[in-house]
Order: structure tokens, then C-alpha cells, then sequence
């Protein structure tokens, strides 16, 4: 019996001994080498860590983008026969892009900022552009040769600081957080190549105006209702600070180079309610071309229109009052040169 728990004590301590040298094996790269009949030896770690992370970098399934751009723009005049008037302008632009790919997902994440403003002699600092927007979108194919997701994405807009009608700067047209605009859908996403082409189309799209603003929610800006006054104009129920609707969403990406130094993009969204006035269609629609000078300089043209069925436009009537007249195509057009930095 004793020799039996001998042979026994011995080959689970050989096997013990063998994980524990494959264990080492295994687990170490540098330091651990085998000889012929098995036995160990230590050739010491590399003196410079930086050979390991080279041969052996961390693998990361994530793409970044950190991009700063800032367009200036100055005009000044001393005694010029034709007259003019001082001024100078500044455009701040700001993305930042997280993308994360692995398999069959891929979860998109994107933070777009725009900040323009205009000074000119005797006027007061004036906003030229305002805009802060998160996109995010994941999607999952079922192989790696499908160009087609199913997605979910959700969109967030709102603007920094208070809108007026200039020169009027008494009363705030908009501020941060009305109007606030946020989607929430699920459909399906094409694109053989989704940094340069996609075009996403959701039957199920929540949209939310939400207006937080009260003297503002009060008005009815931006579509939701607004507060029941009465004879005497003295508010009796609050207005509301949100409207959600329903609907159908469609988004088009586009980016490409018309030549070598001249890039395009086109940006499409178009949005219907189910339930108010279907058919009739949101519209937000970018187009850009950008005209690279060289890794820092860029020229940009660019056209931005909007058309939302729920934002009403004010004019005097004849007795001086402001009364909605109805929705109305808004487009704004930019020219500008700046500099621009990739981190």
C-alpha cells in the first residue's frame, strides 16, 4: 500500500510541477524559455519597455476624432473715401467623435459645437451662429458582409446662449434648452463604407421640443402650447414645456472629395408626424465645401436650410402687434477661412 501512495504522491506532484511550468510558459514572453528535456531558464526582460509595447501594442476597438477650428474674419477702414464700417467676426467649431467597432457592432458617438460671433463699430456683440448637437447611433449586422444594421439612434440639439432680434435685445427669442430638440428611434442603417456614406431610415421615431424657458412656454414658442390667458391677459394655466410626437425618421450622410484638395459633405434629415398633419415633412438639410490650403488653413462655403411645420413666424399687423403668420423656409449661408487643428 505505502508503494502505491508513493507512485501516487509522486506523479501528482510531477503534474503539479508540468501546469506550473506551462502556467509560466505561457504567461510570459520575454523572460521564460524552454530547453530540450524541459528545464527553465530566465534570459532576463528587455532593458527598453518600449520594445514590448512595440511588438505587443494593446489592441483598442475605438476611433477618435478631437477637431478645433476657429474662423476669423476683420475689416477695418482710416479715412476711407467710400466709407465703411469697422468690424470683426469669429466662428468657433468643435467635433469630437468616438466610434467603437467590433464584429458585428459598431456604436457611433459624435459632439458637434458651433459658436459665431460679430462686433462692429457703435453695435453691440452680435451672435452669428449657434448650435450643440450629440449623436449617437449603434447598430448590429448579422455577419461582417452585411452592409445593412439594425440601429437605434438618438439625437440631442439645443444652442448655447439667448437668440434676439437684433438690434432689439430686450426680449430672448431662444435660449439654452428652448428650444431643445431630442430624437429617440430604432430602424435600420446602409452603408458600405459608414465614415463616407449612410443613410438611416426609422418608422418608429420619438421627437421631443422641449422649451424651458416659462416666458417662452407661455408664448407657444417652437410649437408647444401655450398659456390660457384671460380677458385682461393674466396667465391662468401655465404654458407647456415639452411636445412629443411620433413619427417617421430619414437621415442622409455624405461625405466625399470633388478633387484633391476640395471636400463635400451633404447632411439630409427629414422627419413626418403620424398623428399631426402627416405628410407634412421637417426638414434640416447641410450642405459644405471645404477647400483644404493645407494641414491647418481650410476654406469653407456652406448652406444650412430648415423648414419645421411647428415653428410659426412673427409679423406686425397694422396695428403694431405681433401675430403668427405661419411656418416659413429658413436658410442661413456662411463664407469663411480659419484655421483648423486635429488633436
Amino acid at each position: 500500500m505505502s508503494k502505491y501512495i508513493v507512485l501516487i504522491s509522486f506523479l501528482f506532484f510531477s503534474l503539479n510541477t508540468f501546469a506550473q511550468q506551462d502556467s509560466i510558459v505561457r504567461d510570459s514572453i520575454y523572460a521564460i524559455k524552454l530547453k530540450p528535456k524541459g528545464v527553465i531558464s530566465y534570459s532576463g526582460l528587455p532593458r527598453n519597455p518600449k520594445k514590448i509595447w512595440k511588438k505587443h501594442p494593446k489592441k483598442t476597438f475605438w476611433k477618435k476624432l478631437n477637431r478645433i477650428g476657429l474662423d476669423l474674419s476683420e475689416v477695418a477702414f482710416v479715412n476711407w473715401n467710400a466709407g465703411g464700417s469697422n468690424s470683426i467676426s469669429g466662428l468657433m467649431n468643435v467635433e469630437i467623435k468616438r466610434i467603437y467597432e467590433r464584429g458585428n457592432l459598431r456604436w457611433n458617438n459624435e459632439l458637434l459645437g458651433r459658436y459665431g460671433i460679430n462686433k462692429q463699430k457703435e453695435q453691440i456683440v452680435q451672435k452669428t451662429d449657434d448650435n450643440l448637437e450629440i449623436n449617437s447611433t449603434i447598430g448590429y449586422r448579422k455577419d461582417t458582409i452585411s452592409n445593412w444594421f439594425y440601429s437605434a439612434k438618438l439625437n440631442f440639439q439645443t444652442q448655447f446662449s439667448n437668440g434676439y432680434n437684433y438690434p432689439d435685445v430686450s426680449n430672448k427669442i431662444s435660449t439654452l434648452m428652448s428650444p431643445a430638440y431630442f430624437l429617440l428611434g430604432i430602424g435600420s442603417e446602409y452603408g458600405a463604407n459608414l465614415e463616407s456614406l449612410n443613410i438611416y431610415a426609422s418608422p418608429l421615431t420619438v421627437k421631443s421640443t422641449i422649451v424651458t424657458d416659462q416666458d417662452l412656454a407661455n408664448s407657444g414658442a417652437f410649437g408647444v402650447t401655450p398659456a390660457v390667458l384671460d380677458e385682461e391677459g393674466n396667465v391662468i394655466k401655465e404654458g407647456e414645456h415639452t411636445r412629443t410626437e411620433v413619427g417617421i425618421l430619414l437621415t442622409n450622410e455624405y461625405h466625399t472629395k470633388l478633387f484633391e484638395n476640395i471636400g463635400f459633405t451633404n447632411k439630409l434629415t427629414l422627419y413626418t408626424d403620424y398623428l399631426n398633419h402627416f405628410g407634412n415633412i421637417d426638414v434640416n438639410w447641410e450642405l459644405n465645401f471645404n477647400f483644404k490650403v493645407n494641414n491647418y488653413v481650410l476654406a469653407k462655403i456652406g448652406s444650412h436650410l430648415k423648414y419645421d411645420d411647428d415653428i410659426k413666424v412673427q409679423e406686425e399687423n397694422v396695428d403694431g402687434e405681433l401675430v403668427d403668420v405661419g411656418p416659413r423656409i429658413q436658410w442661413k449661408q456662411q463664407l469663411g477661412i480659419g484655421v483648423i487643428v486635429e488633436l
